[in-house]
């Protein structure tokens, strides 16, 4: 696999990873079945992304992106989607974030 497909992949993961934490939040502790099984496709989806991004790129790297994609986009979402508060201190944190992952990127392999 080359390393920009792998790239990509890993960025699908780290949105699948979005998409997951969301829907674990609207299935309300597993208690609402559709909400449920979103949460178990997505958990699959970005797992098996991740899986095949690291036959290509060092895991260490790899996970921190992997983590940071899902950690800075779970803020964001969450403040969007359910109005959790969004501080100044919590944008600057999200955007130590975002450079670490352009930092890790950029980074020779």
């Amino acid at each position: 696999m080359k390393a920009s497909t792998a790239w990509m992949m890993l960025i699908a993961a780290g949105l699948i990873d979005v998409a997951w934490a969301l829907s674990m939040k609207l299935s309300q502790g597993y208690t609402r079945p559709w909400w449920t099984a979103a949460s178990v496709v997505t958990l699959i989806a970005f797992v098996w992304l991740l899986g095949r991004a690291l036959t290509a790129l060092p895991v260490g790297s790899a996970y921190a992106v992997w983590t940071g994609i899902g950690a800075a986009g779970t803020v964001l979402i969450g403040s969007m989607l359910f109005g959790e508060s969004i501080t100044p201190m919590k944008l600057g944190g999200v955007g130590l974030i975002v450079a670490g992952i352009l930092v890790l990127r950029g980074a020779p392999a």
